[in-house]
């Protein structure tokens, strides 16, 4: 049972396009919430429109923190958002105010309430060196090499996951221990200071996850890029890709929409592939965001084009006494 004595917050989760912003800004502007955006596109400046980022009118009406803080060059882990985060909300509470969290990036929701092991440091020569094996491999060689010493990890990884499949192993060749001992570790070990599971976590949570029907989401997603393309998409990542110094082996570029775009400037993809991959990656995007969904515990799933989702979402909120 929850701690009584913990404060509230609420974790307002779902696949992208599925309408998490649109039911955000209403709570916020009729009950004393203040918004922490979970999205790990969100937070860098200059990928407003590929991220479907909130325009300037509606943060106007809605302020949403940690967005639009970190230039695309720069690196950022699930670890420091942790840290931000839990800085964020202590102040919204200490404003005596709600902590609204609104996202899709659910590792970050979960490192936030469960914590996260602390892994060995990044190993710069290992990773160069994996990335030059999978540029002349490929990422599902590399994948079955990760299962050979790390079946459990290899299991939940995509075989061309390289962001992923890069860290697993870079942490086994680093230390001779697999990344699922790592973890084990962790949780043995119980390490407070990162919170280890989500009874240590010091905040009382209310989990919304909002999702239309699957055809629904699919024509919203596609609609929603077509949208992008119309308002700049295409010039926006022009932009980045001028600079000159970013590429395709940083998250921020990597990041759904921006790597199929990237392509098309490279003219690995031609326009008509590149607005075709981008409908199907954001697609591929959404059902992985339902998977983790589905295995969040305490879990109030909504249909986001109910004409009672306020009301339905009120009614939630009331029977945990929070809004009273």
């Amino acid at each position: 049972m929850a701690d009584p004595q913990k404060p509230w917050c609420i974790f307002l989760m779902g696949p992208t396009a599925s309408g998490k912003t649109a039911l955000a800004v209403e709570l916020v502007q009729r009950y004393p919430m203040d918004i922490i955006s979970v999205d790990s596109a969100l937070i860098y400046k200059g990928m407003d429109i590929g991220s479907a980022k909130p325009d300037a009118a509606t943060l106007a009406r809605a302020p949403h923190r940690l967005i639009d803080f970190l230039d695309p060059a720069e690196r950022y882990s699930a670890a420091d958002f942790r840290l931000d985060a839990l800085r964020e909300m202590q102040q919204i509470v200490a404003r005596g105010r709600i902590p609204l969290l609104v996202g899709g990036t659910m590792l970050y929701f979960k490192v936030l309430r469960e914590g996260i092991a602390q892994l060995p440091a990044a190993d710069a020569a290992i990773r160069a060196s994996l990335l030059e094996e999978a540029a002349a491999k490929g990422w599902p060689d590399l994948h079955a090499e990760l299962a050979a010493v790390d079946p459990e990890s290899a299991a939940r990884l995509n075989p061309n996951d390289g962001q992923r499949l890069q860290r697993a192993l870079e942490v086994y060749r680093s230390t001779g221990i697999p990344l699922t001992q790592w973890h084990r570790r962790q949780q043995q070990d119980g390490d407070g200071s990162w919170g280890g599971n989500a009874d240590t976590f010091p905040y009382r949570v209310v989990n919304l996850a909002v999702c239309p029907a699957r055809d629904v989401l699919h024509q919203r997603i596609a609609d929603r890029f077509h949208q992008m393309l119309n308002e700049g998409f295409y010039d926006e990542v022009k932009a980045l890709h001028e600079r000159g110094d970013l590429n395709v082996d940083l998250p921020a570029i990597r990041a759904v929409g921006y790597r199929q775009m990237w392509d098309c400037l490279e003219g690995k993809l031609s326009y008509a592939e590149m607005v075709e991959r981008g409908i199907i990656a954001t697609r591929q995007l959404a059902k992985r965001q339902i998977t983790w969904l589905r295995s969040w515990k305490d879990l109030h799933w909504l249909d986001s084009l109910d004409p009672n989702l306020l009301e339905k979402v009120l009614k939630i909120l009331s029977a945990d006494d929070m809004l009273s």
